[in-house]
């Protein structure tokens, strides 16, 4: 009997303990904090302008339980907000993505993003894309033409016979050097087309087996600058006739011009360029989407964003706004408006 009184006692002592421990370890109102969301940026590959600069823009939005600047107003996203960037095959993907609900937001060439609300080219198959909103528009992104200075290519019309490589089939680079070749009257049945990344573009330049790559996105591009500095590429124009038929066709596209100092050794190059926009679905809440536009541009977070990628230079408030070729997602008017740049 003492032996069972004994164990009984034991066990009211562990309960009594495990009940302790347990209150003192629970968390607290103050300590659980609000829930936790998640946000996907689709940007691009590694070798590009997206991702670091798509990087960059989830680390400024995002907003977890502890982060010392995110407790100053609106200087992160909504609280409990963690946003990553992944890659991806690049801008016509990113669309897709978006459309379908895959992704929330990603960032993607502004006359991709044309032609997906109008479902024509890279998008006849697919059709409108309708559910395409944009948060805002960030950067310029001219079109690189970059040519084997062993291939003699002094102008597009040149690339007949070449080989080039457009990027992968769903990035916007491939969309729009399709437009491009079209513009000069190249078939692509005249060029010896492949799809390979902008990196391995350059080492098969290096090796003899490409003559020329097509990327658009920010300028100066790393690899772009490391072949022109070594000698072994050069940047070919796009100007004259072909360009005048280019911007007569694709609306979203302009005139532009990579001015000289941007890669070694090179003066100003003509060509053309689309626009970087963040865009998002429109299912994305209201609240969500107006917390990371108010971050993005909130002036504590400039120094984060310009240390990404020289075009993160070009990322303004005034401009984003604008030219957006999407409609502007409710969470993004509505900031936008708060700061005097959209009418009620």
């Amino acid at each position: 009997m003492k032996l069972r009184a004994h164990l009984v006692s034991l066990c009211g002592l562990a309960a009594l303990v495990a009940f302790a421990l347990a209150f003192a370890f629970a968390p607290s109102s103050a300590q659980i904090g609000p829930a936790r969301s998640y946000l996907t940026i689709a940007t691009g590959g590694t070798s590009g302008t997206y991702f670091p600069i798509g990087q960059a823009i989830a680390l400024i939005v995002s907003h977890p339980r502890g982060v010392e600047r995110c407790a100053h107003e609106a200087v992160c996203g909504p609280p409990g907000l963690i946003a990553s960037a992944r890659t991806s095959a690049g801008a016509v993907a990113n669309v897709l993505s978006v459309n379908r609900g895959q992704v929330t937001t990603a960032l993607a060439q502004s006359d991709v993003v044309s032609e997906a609300l109008a479902g024509t080219g890279s998008f006849v198959k697919a059709g409108k894309q309708t559910h395409v909103r944009a948060i805002a528009n960030l950067f310029p992104e001219p079109v690189h033409v970059v040519a084997s200075v062993n291939a003699r290519i002094k102008s597009v019309s040149d690339l007949r016979g070449k080989r080039v490589s457009i990027d992968d089939p769903n990035s916007g680079t491939a969309a729009t050097a399709l437009s491009v070749l079209g513009a000069y009257r190249i078939s692509k049945w005249r060029v010896k087309i492949s799809h390979v990344s902008a990196d391995v573009a350059a080492q098969q330049m290096q090796t003899g087996k490409l003559d020329a790559f097509f990327f658009v996105g920010g300028a100066p591009m790393p690899v772009v600058r490391d072949l022109i500095a070594r000698g072994k590429a050069t940047l070919v124009p796009i100007d004259g006739a072909g360009r005048k038929r280019l911007l007569a066709s694709k609306k979203s596209l302009s005139s532009a011009v990579i001015v000289q100092g941007t890669y070694p050794n090179t003066g100003n190059v003509e060509t053309v360029g689309a626009r970087a926009i963040w865009i998002v679905s429109d299912s994305a809440p209201n609240d969500m989407v107006y917390g990371v536009t108010r971050a993005l541009f909130n002036r504590a977070n400039r120094q984060l964003l310009v240390q990404s990628h020289p075009s993160a230079r070009a990322i303004t408030l005034s401009a984003a706004p604008k030219e957006t070729v999407a409609p502007l997602h409710p969470g993004a008017a509505r900031y936008y408006r708060e700061v005097g740049l959209l009418k009620n």
